[in-house]
């Protein structure tokens, strides 16, 4: 592994960065990203990628959609990057990393699931949270301008006899807060008069990362338990660890566990910073992880790659 490797990670983003028309442009410029697409549609038996050239936007945007369409997104880049500039992975990369369902995106880049394996967990995956909890049960909510502690103490002194948990920690100051409806409410009313900067209630359709996700663990159990997993080359970084794993029976463990755990995301961000990383590369739709990146910490340099020309230049820094 080079030394220039060994300062760069590479983070893959979650739900959230979809939008109508993403990998448009990789699939016209990149063989490579159409095999992806079609070689997705072809697991899923579903036409994804014509989602996501074309929409609709609220079709899209469903969970059982968004989840695999940005995984395919993200893992076209990849294609391409190995193809075109004929990178392989752990040469260019000390760990990988994702975002709630981007770590399954993260898994299927450094070789622990097959493509077509990856996109059907995440079919799975989106189902199961959509429906572990009826529609209007369940709720999340920004808490922006407090630190987790503070999150964590707001969301425990509403809770009462319901759920309400701290449910991702994003960067200092961006807190998200996941539960029973009523109880993310009442925390955005406290988070307000304990000096929250915004508190906001977000227009997610299930509260994901709390224990109300319990069924969709208990699916995401037996979903994986079927399929065959490798030891990622690079290591990933687990969201509810905030630390590097291998072991594949550890990781089938906890993408359980994630479903109703926290996504630190800071805290994994900082152990990737101690262990040497100054780069995150973040590979696929949008820029909200490369954007988190010098919030977190400012030595870091967040750079993203999703585009035709995002991708020329990168190659350019090898």
């Amino acid at each position: 592994m080079s030394q220039a490797s060994q300062t760069r990670a590479f983070v893959f983003p979650g739900q959230g960065s979809q939008a109508v028309g993403m990998g448009v442009d990789l699939a016209e410029a990149f063989p490579a990203a159409r095999e992806v697409f079609e070689e997705v549609d072809d697991a899923l038996s579903q036409s994804l990628f014509k989602l996501m050239a074309a929409g609709p936007a609220e079709t899209l945007t469903l969970t059982e959609n968004a989840q695999p369409a940005l995984m395919a997104v993200s893992m076209a880049v990849v294609r391409v990057l190995e193809r075109e500039g004929g990178i392989v992975l752990p040469s260019v990369a000390r760990f990988v990393a994702g975002h709630s369902l981007g770590e399954y995106s993260a898994l299927a880049a450094a070789g622990t699931f097959s493509l077509a394996d990856t996109a059907r967990l995440l079919k799975t995956r989106g189902q199961a949270m959509q429906q572990a909890v009826p529609v209007g049960q369940g709720a999340m909510a920004a808490l922006l301008g407090l630190d987790v502690d503070a999150a964590r103490a707001i969301a425990a002194e509403v809770a009462g006899d319901r759920v309400c948990t701290a449910a991702n920690d994003n960067a200092p100051g961006q807190v998200v807060v996941s539960g029973h409806a009523e109880a993310v409410k009442l925390a955005v009313e406290v988070a307000a008069d304990r000096g929250a900067k915004r508190a906001v209630m977000l227009p997610v359709s299930a509260p994901f990362h709390c224990a109300l996700m319990a069924p969709a663990a208990e699916a995401m159990a037996e979903a994986l338990g079927r399929v065959a997993m490798a030891p990622p080359d690079p290591a990933v970084v687990a969201n509810v660890l905030a630390r590097a794993i291998e072991d594949p029976e550890e990781i089938r463990a906890r993408l359980i566990e994630q479903v109703t755990g926290a996504v630190r995301w800071r805290e994994s961000v900082l152990y990737m910073k101690d262990a040497g990383v100054q780069t995150l590369v973040e590979v696929g739709a949008g820029k909200v992880l490369s954007g988190l990146a010098k919030r977190i910490d400012r030595s870091l340099t967040g750079v993203a790659v999703g585009t035709p020309a995002d991708v020329e230049a990168f190659l350019k820094t090898l």
